[in-house]
């Protein structure tokens, strides 16, 4: 099982996050998305995912793209910890609370986002910034109501789920362009829980063979 990563990519963070919780042994392929104007884009890496994304996954002979897509699929074919409970109404929750950072926060916040609206548009640096700050605590802020009344260790329980593993990357992410999070106690909580357990620890950026200061 080979993985395309890039340490600070948060789709490909979350694959790392899935893939530690299941004990699945993997190995890593690097795509350096500013290196040499982004290797993604590079023909060979569109032969693997015509999207020049991260992640993608290769496994059993098969190729498979987004992270949420190859998430399931490991919940689905392989055994471990489980990101998912049986109850359909819990599975649905869970799936909303991911859906709401990976599809209304996280790309509004993607590199190729940002960068269309500092070259491409002319916006100045600061300007950028304010974009994403603006976008990423609203959204979290939205999470936070999403989570069930009753406090847990993790999102939706005392175990980590999908929603934990597509948490702890956006909030790392929020982190770095200096977003406020202080609307947001109990997913800050959440976050700090989960990278002391060694699945999310081992996955984080700062943790892989291609990280960068």
């Amino acid at each position: 099982m080979k993985l395309y990563s890039y340490f600070r990519s948060s789709a490909a963070y979350r694959c790392r996050i899935a893939l530690n919780l299941k004990g699945l042994p993997h190995e890593l392929a690097f795509v350096h998305l500013v290196r040499n104007g982004g290797e993604q884009k590079s023909e060979a890496y569109r032969t693997i995912n015509p999207q020049a994304l991260v992640p993608a996954l290769e496994d059993d002979g098969v190729l498979l793209t987004q992270s949420l897509a190859i998430i399931e699929y490991l919940e689905e074919k392989y055994g471990g910890a489980r990101l998912l409970p049986d109850d359909p109404f819990e599975r649905a929750r869970i799936r909303a609370f991911s859906l709401a950072i990976a599809c209304e926060i996280h790309p509004l916040n993607n590199l190729r986002v940002l960068g269309y609206l500092k070259t491409t548009l002319g916006h100045d640096q600061p300007t950028v910034e304010a974009w994403y700050r603006h976008w990423v605590e609203s959204g979290l802020a939205a999470c936070e109501a999403l989570l069930p009344e009753r406090e847990a260790e993790f999102c939706f329980g005392d175990r980590p789920t999908l929603a934990d593993i597509v948490l702890v990357p956006q909030i790392f992410n929020a982190r770095r362009f200096n977003a406020d999070l202080g609307a947001v106690p109990r997913l800050v909580a959440i976050d700090e829980r989960c990278r002391k357990l060694k699945a999310f620890a081992d996955a984080a950026p700062g943790a892989q063979p291609d990280a960068e200061a």
